[in-house]
C-alpha cells in the first residue's frame, strides 16, 4: 500500500502561525507606554504634553515661575518614557526658588523671617515704639512673572508720643503745661476745690498712662459731688465709718442689736450714683 503524501505547505503555514502568535504576546498591547508625566514642585514640562505617551517620549522640563535653575545644574532636566512605563533617568528638583531684596533691620525694631519666594518679612518694634506701615512683607512673583520683588515698602518704627489727655470740668492734672508725653508716661488728675459745702469727688481713675501714640490707658475722670444719705438702720446701729457726711467710696460697718439678725450686706459703700450699695441691710427680729 503506498504511503500518504506529506504536506510541506501545510506544515510550515502551522509553523509560522505559531511563531506570530508568540511574537505577538512578547510584543506590547498597546503604542501608549506611558499614561502620566511626571510632576516636581520646582519644574514643569515644556509644552504641557497631555498623557498617555507612547515609548520613547522626551520630556524636557524648565523651571516654574520663581524658581530658578540650580547652578552648577548637577541633575538632568529630561526624561524619556520607557516601554515598561517607566521614565528614564529619573528626576530629581532641578530648580530652587528665587530670592528677593534683603531687607535690613529697622531701626528700633526686629525683622524675622526668610527672603525666598513664598515667604514672609515680619515686622515689630521695640518697647516705647511703634509700626508705621505694613506688618508684613512677601516675596512674590513680580511684572511678569520672570522676578520677585517684596508687596511693599519696608515699615519704620517710630516713637509713641501721646498728646495731652483731655481737661476735665472741676479738675486738672499733673504737668497740664506739657505738649506731647512719652510712652509709659504718668499723668494724675485732682479736683480743684468746690467753694461750696460739699467737696468735689474723683469718679474714675485718677492715673492714666501713655500706652500707644495718642493712646491713654482710660477715659478721663470726672469730678462732681457726690453725696449719699446718712445711713441709719433701724434696730442696729454703726460699727465703723462715723463721719458727718458721706461722700464718694465712703465705707461704713453695721451691726444689729441683741436678739437681732443681719439680713443683707454689714458693709457698704457710697457709689457714683449717691446710693449705697448693696443697699442697705435690715435687723430682723
Amino acid at each position: 500500500r503506498r504511503a500518504p503524501r506529506r504536506r510541506p505547505f501545510s506544515s510550515w503555514s502551522h509553523f509560522v502561525g505559531n511563531l506570530l502568535v508568540t511574537l505577538a504576546l512578547w510584543l506590547p498591547a498597546s503604542t501608549d507606554a506611558c499614561d502620566k508625566i511626571p510632576t516636581y514642585v520646582s519644574m514643569k514640562a515644556k509644552g504641557n504634553p497631555v498623557p498617555p505617551v507612547s515609548a520613547g517620549f522626551a520630556v524636557e522640563y524648565e523651571c516654574r515661575l520663581g524658581y530658578r535653575l540650580i547652578v552648577p545644574l548637577v541633575h538632568p532636566t529630561t526624561t524619556v518614557c520607557q516601554p515598561d512605563g517607566t521614565w528614564a533617568p529619573p528626576l530629581r528638583e532641578a530648580c530652587t526658588r528665587k530670592s528677593c531684596p534683603q531687607l535690613a533691620e529697622p531701626i528700633n525694631g526686629r525683622l524675622e523671617g526668610t527672603f525666598q519666594f513664598g515667604a514672609q518679612a515680619h515686622y515689630s518694634c521695640n518697647v516705647g515704639y511703634h509700626l508705621v506701615g505694613t506688618r508684613v512683607l512677601r516675596c512674590e512673583l513680580a511684572g511678569d512673572g520672570n522676578n520677585v520683588a517684596w508687596s511693599g515698602d519696608p515699615p519704620q518704627c517710630e516713637k509713641i508720643l501721646c498728646q495731652p489727655p483731655q481737661q476735665i470740668e472741676n479738675g486738672t492734672f499733673s504737668n497740664s503745661h506739657k505738649d506731647t508725653f512719652e510712652y509709659n508716661e504718668v499723668v494724675t488728675y485732682s479736683c480743684k476745690p468746690s467753694g461750696g459745702p460739699d467737696e468735689y469727688s474723683l469718679v474714675g481713675k485718677s492715673k492714666l498712662i501713655c500706652s500707644g501714640p495718642n493712646k491713654w490707658s482710660s477715659d478721663p475722670p470726672e469730678c462732681k459731688v457726690i453725696r449719699c444719705d446718712y445711713p441709719s438702720l433701724p434696730d442696729g446701729e454703726l460699727v465703723s465709718g462715723f463721719r458727718k457726711k458721706y461722700y464718694y467710696k465712703a465705707e461704713v460697718e453695721f451691726k444689729c442689736n441683741q436678739g437681732y439678725s443681719l439680713e443683707g450686706s454689714g458693709k457698704i459703700v457710697c457709689e457714683a450714683n449717691s446710693t449705697w450699695v448693696p443697699e442697705i441691710p435690715r435687723c430682723v427680729k
